[in-house]
């Protein structure tokens, strides 16, 4: 039968209770001058926690934090849920009016901000023509107009450890990019954030007590998941609070790190830096990567720094990555753009995740593993979100047939091996035959002059659609859209490289997602080309 003695609720708190005395003496955070073990962080933690119950924030309310990756943000993975409430961390990038409507659409109780963004909270505020209560984080210089500090939550008497009688009780609130339109709520159960962690620690094998370089943004899949799985195994986090990449490549010289999570476009920027140049890490750091897939380009040049990256997938949806490009001895053996090829790849199952489809959905059938059919990425697991908050409709439609629909398309390999070939509205059929613009972008990624590439459909009036190109290029760097064409052609089949290229930059997420429906719009907007 089922009892308090073989069934307890899942929650990542478990973690950083345990975490309290085995590794209460180990390092925890180190931020500047700032050092804390794990007993003095878990400590603190249970202060916050007490403090807002203090404020009258219990079970279900939402609070929302904007700040960087700081050890106080770090701190409220584990305050927040264990006062009972919700976590809602917003992309401090954002602009007022949809942090307005995220401060809305999530019902927040209470707002804990860095005094950086004081004027950004503002001016959401005047928006929603409301104000709600605001605790300010006084890291740097700035100007709050909180009613109370972090600091002065710190001050109350820690609360006793309770794990959720519910593991399905709400944990976090995060939303989607917006690379679409009005991000929508997704919602993380504590059941889902322990796995997910757990799943973490597995398929990234991460040793005891690493040093994790805190890159990936918390306001993102909660810096996927990473802030529960390191407390796991006791780690040892740097935070910068800036991510330039002269700061992050400093860091992870002076602190010996071991293993972090960045975006594509951030490690792009790290071995693109004048910095990286005299640097060669011995022994590699691990890096997880997920977002659109990195280059093949990017991956030679990663292995050169001394980087190990694997490449993997998911979506806010499902709490972050749930697909890794597990390596396989064999490729050992290959030649560099080989290696980097494989690595590109999306791979298998996270071992948290039950199963990973690509289908068909005009049959529902599982696609052939030929690597070249392609169909939608189906999810089906304990780390897919709740749902969508206060949208049943889109949760519906998500869910529809007992999976979750990514929205992806890709194919399977022979060896069972996923790879992404595009979001299914990104791919291009001209003439008939689909082009992904992944494919098309990883050429032009191995232009010298290119720093970033974004390929969209254009308009084409005798093959409906067109590859057009948006390009950044380096700085000093020039070149021409006949070049680019022409270097694409000697790469590429014709009918698939791009017919037309626009220069200048490209908008993106603070996530580093390129904003494609912008794109979109802009390659309209150059009419049919004929």
């Amino acid at each position: 039968m089922r009892a308090a003695a073989n069934h307890v609720a899942l929650s990542p708190l478990s973690f950083l209770k345990r975490a309290e005395t085995v590794y209460a003496n180990l390092p925890a955070v180190t931020y500047g001058d700032i050092r804390r073990t794990w007993g003095e962080t878990s400590t603190r933690c249970r202060c916050v926690a007490a403090g807002l119950a203090e404020m009258g924030i219990g079970t279900g309310d939402t609070i929302a934090v904007l700040a960087p990756n700081i050890p106080e943000l770090f701190e409220l993975h584990y305050a927040v849920p264990l006062s009972g409430a919700v976590l809602n961390t917003i992309n401090t990038r954002l602009e007022p009016e949809t942090v307005a409507y995220i401060l809305s659409h999530s019902d927040a109780r209470l707002v804990i901000a860095d005094t950086t963004f004081a004027p950004l909270l503002r001016a959401a505020f005047a928006i929603n023509g409301n104000v709600i209560p605001v605790v300010d984080i006084c890291d740097v210089s700035g100007t709050g107009f909180g009613q109370t500090t972090y600091d002065g939550l710190v001050t109350h008497p820690p609360m006793a450890w309770t794990l959720p009688t519910d593991e399905w009780q709400a944990l976090a609130l995060n939303y989607t990019s917006g690379t679409s339109g009005r991000p929508k709520g997704v919602i993380y159960h504590h059941r889902g954030a322990y796995l997910m962690a757990m799943g973490a620690v597995a398929g990234w094998a991460l040793p005891p007590h690493p040093t994790y370089l805190s890159v990936v943004p918390m306001f993102h899949c909660n810096g996927w998941n990473h802030p529960w799985a390191i407390a796991i195994v006791g780690g040892h986090i740097i935070f910068t609070r800036d991510t330039t990449p002269a700061k992050l490549l400093a860091a992870m010289a002076l602190h010996n790190v071991t293993h972090l999570g960045a975006a594509p476009i951030v490690l792009q920027m790290l071995c693109d830096s004048a910095e990286a140049e005299a640097l060669t890490f011995e022994p590699k750091i691990r890096v997880l990567t997920a977002g659109a897939p990195p280059p093949p380009a990017t991956l030679e040049k990663a292995a050169v720094l001394g980087l190990d990256v694997m490449q993997v997938y998911g979506l806010t949806e499902t709490y972050g990555h749930i697909a890794q490009c597990l390596w396989q001895e064999e490729w050992d053996a290959l030649p560099a753009a080989a290696r980097a090829e494989k690595q590109a790849m999306q791979g298998v199952c996270f071992p948290m995740v039950e199963d990973i489809r690509v289908v068909d959905r005009a049959t529902g059938e599982d696609v052939p593993r030929d690597g070249i059919s392609q169909g939608e990425i189906a999810i089906r697991g304990n780390t897919v979100m709740k749902g969508y908050y206060k949208d049943a409709a889109a949760t519906s439609e998500a869910f529809a047939g007992g999976w979750f629909w990514s929205g992806d398309a890709a194919v399977i390999h022979s060896d069972g091996y996923l790879q992404i070939r595009d979001r299914l509205k990104d791919v291009i059929i001209s003439g008939g035959e689909n082009i992904s613009s992944i494919e098309v972008e990883a050429v032009l990624y191995r232009h010298p002059c290119i720093l970033a590439a974004a390929v969209v459909a254009r308009p084409h009036a005798t093959w409906g659609e067109s590859p057009c190109a948006f390009v950044e290029l380096r700085e000093g760097a020039a070149t021409t859209e006949a070049e680019i064409i022409t270097f694409c052609r000697d790469r590429i089949a014709h009918f698939k490289a791009p017919k037309t290229v626009v220069f200048g930059p490209i908008p993106k997420t603070a996530t580093g997602k390129i904003q494609k429906f912008m794109l979109r719009a802009a390659a309209r907007d150059l009419g049919v080309q004929p």
